[in-house]
């Protein structure tokens, strides 16, 4: 019986240890952002505006995200977010409740993680993430109307992505989105690859992303196969709602930043365009416009630690369209200023401005009007915004 009593309670012992290995290898974290601020902005469609804003500088989001160890470097791994706007309490992207990002995949130590769902694109991905302007600056210091996509204000719905491990410094992946639409396999796809590389100080990263009818598949939450003619999901933006009628839109970016003491620079370039005007089945073209729209961007930014605990921003950004006779022959300088204080490792107060002039004539055939990111376009060529927020992360 005493032989039988220890060999139980040996077997019970070994098996609560087995349980709680199991239990440290795999987790579920809630994390967020609460970002909010009062902000002033010089015009908004034609007035002064004084009032608040939730996710300036960083989205305000929560979520859920999940790994589960499977043995022999290889894991089950989710992620769920919704994107929110804190003075509304309501949901973002439009309306989605997981808007952000809502995934499921494998993920292995020796080849790469493969997941499936609502995701980022490769420029997100490669590019974005090495812009020191879209993690400190705020969104509006994003490319006219974030016409790149290099503020992440959009998703890639129905896809399935690749991102390999790390080689010697170097990542590369990809992401396709499948278009689903009965009898045509290509209408609505997306699809986007990309490569990035850190060594030491170091940082660049590079991308390509095309997308067919876009103004059904990439400019909105909701990807629809409804018939286009009278259809605009483009509206965000003077600078490029006039091309819902697009058949492809194709962008290529790059960005490089390199560290050395307190201060980081870096360097991004994007060409995008709207290929193929004219497709009605796609989009409204009121203007019958036809043939390609392109925009080349160019920006510089620099951060800089006066403390570990205080760091300013600076972005500078140009942006000219052109290939459409004399529609989109625009142009737009966006300067923006930052300063960041930390109050702990979760914690921040910070102050934004930031100031776009716009020349020429926009997509829509009127002259252009400034139009800074995320806010309601001016009715001139001249915007400014400022804010000063606070943000927490748990």
């Amino acid at each position: 019986m005493l032989m039988n009593t220890k060999t139980l309670s040996g077997a019970a012992i070994l098996a609560a240890c087995c349980v709680a290995q199991a239990n440290a290898a795999s987790s579920v974290t809630l994390y967020g952002i609460i970002d909010y601020g009062v902000n002033y902005q010089s015009n908004s469609g034609g007035g002064r505006v004084i009032g608040g804003s939730s996710g300036i500088m960083q989205g305000s989001r929560w979520g859920f995200k999940g790994v589960e160890d499977l043995g022999g470097g290889l894991g089950a791994i989710f992620t769920l977010e919704n994107g929110f706007d804190l003075g509304k309490g309501t949901s973002l992207q439009g309306g989605a409740l997981f808007g952000r990002q809502a995934y499921i995949g494998l993920s292995s130590e020796k080849y790469g993680a493969l997941t499936l769902g609502r995701q980022y694109d490769s420029l997100v991905t490669f590019v974005e993430s090495r812009m020191n302007s879209a993690n400190f600056g705020g969104g509006t210091t994003a490319h006219p109307g974030d016409l790149d996509n290099l503020n992440n204000s959009k998703r890639i719905n129905n896809s399935v992505k690749y991102m390999s491990p790390n080689m010697g410094g170097f990542t590369v992946g990809g992401v396709y989105g499948f278009g689903g639409q009965a009898g045509d396999f290509s209408r609505n796809q997306i699809w986007s690859a990309g490569v990035g590389y850190e060594y030491g100080g170091f940082s660049a990263g590079a991308a390509f992303m095309n997308a067919r009818n876009p103004n059904q598949s990439f400019f909105t939450s909701t990807p629809t196969n409804a018939a286009g003619a009278n259809l605009n999901n483009m509206t965000a933006s003077p600078v490029y709602s006039g091309y819902a009628s697009a058949h492809t839109y194709q962008a290529i970016a790059a960005a490089g930043r390199y560290t050395f003491g307190s201060a980081t620079v870096g360097l991004v370039y994007s060409n995008v365009q709207f290929k193929n005007l004219g497709d009605t089945s796609t989009g409204s073209n009121p203007l019958r416009l036809s043939g390609n729209a392109k925009f080349d961007t160019a920006e510089i930014n620099v951060t800089y630690y006066w403390t570990p605990l205080l760091l300013s921003e600076m972005v500078y950004s140009y942006t000219r369209g052109s290939g459409v006779g004399m529609i989109s022959s625009s142009r737009y300088n966006n300067v923006s200023l930052s300063l960041d204080y930390y109050l702990s490792k979760r914690t921040d107060v910070y102050v934004i401005s930031s100031t776009e002039f716009a020349g020429g004539t926009d997509s829509t055939g009127k002259a252009a009007r400034a139009a800074l990111n995320a806010l309601t376009a001016s009715s001139s060529n001249r915007q400014t915004f400022v804010q000063a927020g606070i943000r927490h992360k748990f």
